[in-house]
């Protein structure tokens, strides 16, 4: 099979899971944003923030280094072993010190009357540190119905009990008599102002379960650790660590900056907002993640093809003109996308464009990663994600006080525009691919264009803005199809 159309077909079927998985919680954003106040959907903002910058400390690179020494090596059940071992030693010991001192951590973090939403967080990350490499092992192996399956399972169950305990419960308490049986019953266990307990116990459930999903294949599978192997592994993965850490950084430090640095009366809601209109991005990063999960394998395997630069700078700008689409497309029936959130979160509207291209530019740099990761140089994977880290937080400092999550947009623009640039200046002197730059560039900077002239234009109504936002969509595909047509569809002759 041709590998791009391989590519393809690996990012469509991964993109299954991340897709329905993004979408069904996007399904649930609506349901957040009109059953939970701005402050109190800030706190599910904020503790998944938390989740996502430690997560990467729990994983410390060993999925990538897993992809890389499983490969290399020619010894993939040691390597599984090696890695899979080493994140179960480690997801234990963060486990029982987190219960240990929940508490503390509770006070340090200022939610002292809720410290179960320590033990909630310890156990999410717990299960989804051990699932890292079991998943990880799937993609190696080319099996992404197995992996689809899991995840799509967990992903169903997460959305159906939210449903539960959100929406059903209180219908259930609402509609019986109050001192019925099964009202007693309920009303013994379930506390109707606790909403954002139950979004995090449906997620304990969800990932617990995933674990036990593979518990018929780690019964089946003898571990193997080498001590030797995990050192290298170690030396890899420990830039990676640097480097994640970083990126976690770079995506989410933004929404727990907000609540130190805005006044203590409107902090949470400024997060629950600036949440909430991010999540408009879903169809941006449902594609980038679905693409990464199918790329990073690809990019190993391919990597020793005569025509793997071509293949690679091809892969870019396919993305680029995929990604473009989307911000177009997004942009332009905006009327329609925004009313998936509710009306009293819809004033951080303004900030979306800014979100959308700055996600474009953290795309394009995945992409760009190749070089380092191919030639073994990930501390300049760190080196990029520590600086862009370094503009995240600095210019979150300086704007918040200022223009608040408007500022944390911007500084998410910039800080993905320099991590591209600088991977893109970097990547030409150690692994030079033949990117065609004037056609990426040309894409993008159409789309933009595209979307800044919707936008010059007063409309009698909304159908006829969308009719004319519609011809504009499709003009923009027009362009793209005459001038990739000869690559699409080469001439057999």
């Amino acid at each position: 099979m041709n590998p791009l159309k391989k590519l393809v077909g690996q990012t469509a079927v991964y993109g299954l899971s991340s897709i329905l998985g993004r979408i069904l919680g996007y399904l649930l954003v609506p349901l957040y944003t009109r059953v939970l106040s701005e402050a109190a959907y800030g706190s599910v903002v904020e503790l998944y923030s938390y989740i996502a910058l430690i997560l990467i400390v729990l994983t410390y690179g060993m999925e990538t280094a897993f992809f890389r020494f499983a490969e290399s090596t020619g010894k993939p059940k040691k390597v599984f072993g090696t890695a899979f071992s080493s994140i179960i030693v480690s997801s234990i010991f963060f486990f029982v010190l987190v219960i240990g001192f929940k508490q503390n951590l509770a006070d340090l973090i200022e939610y002292t009357s809720k410290p179960e939403y320590l033990t909630y967080i310890a156990l999410i990350l717990f299960f989804d540190a051990i699932n890292t490499i079991p998943y990880a092992n799937l993609r190696l192996k080319n099996r992404p119905l197995k992996f689809v399956s899991i995840k799509v399972t967990g992903i169903l169950l997460n959305v159906i009990l939210n449903l539960f305990f959100i929406l059903v419960i209180p219908w259930i308490l609402k509609s019986n008599s109050e001192n019925s049986s099964l009202v007693n019953w309920i009303n013994s266990w379930y506390i109707s102002e606790s909403k954002v307990d139950y979004i995090f116990i449906s997620n304990v459930v969800s990932s617990g379960v995933q674990t036990l999903m593979f518990l018929p294949e780690f019964l089946r599978t003898k571990l193997q650790f080498s001590f030797d192997i995990w050192k290298k592994m170690i030396v890899f993965a420990l830039p990676l660590l640097v480097f994640g850490l970083a990126g976690a950084i770079n995506e989410v430090i933004d929404r727990v900056l907000l609540k130190y640095l805005l006044p203590e009366n409107i902090a949470m809601a400024q997060v629950g907002i600036y949440g909430a209109v991010y999540k408009i991005s879903i169809l941006m990063t449902i594609f980038i993640q679905a693409y990464r999960y199918a790329a990073e394998p690809f990019f190993f395997a391919q990597e020793k093809h005569k025509d793997a630069k071509e293949m690679y700078a091809n892969m870019m700008k396919y993305f680029v003109m995929v990604t473009a689409v989307i911000f177009l497309s997004t942009m332009l029936y905006m009327d329609i996308i925004i009313h998936f959130i509710d009306e009293k979160f819809r004033s951080g509207s303004h900030v979306i464009p800014i979100l959308l291209m700055a996600n474009l530019f953290l795309g394009i740099y995945y992409n760009l990663s190749v070089w380092y990761k191919l030639t073994d140089k990930t501390r300049f994977g760190a080196y990029i994600s520590i600086i862009g880290a370094l503009i995240t937080i600095s210019l979150n400092f300086y704007w918040i006080p200022r223009i608040g999550f408007t500022g944390s947009a911007w500084a998410t623009f910039i800080c993905y525009g320099s991590m591209m640039v600088l991977s893109y200046i970097w990547g030409k002197k150690y692994y030079p691919i033949p990117y065609n730059l004037p056609r990426i560039m040309f894409y993008l900077i159409l789309s933009v264009g595209l979307y800044f002239v919707s936008t010059l234009i007063e409309y009698e109504s909304l159908n006829i803005k969308l009719s004319f936002n519609t011809l504009l969509l499709i003009s923009y595909l027009a362009i793209l199809f005459s001038m990739e047509k000869k690559n699409l569809f080469p001439s057999k002759s």
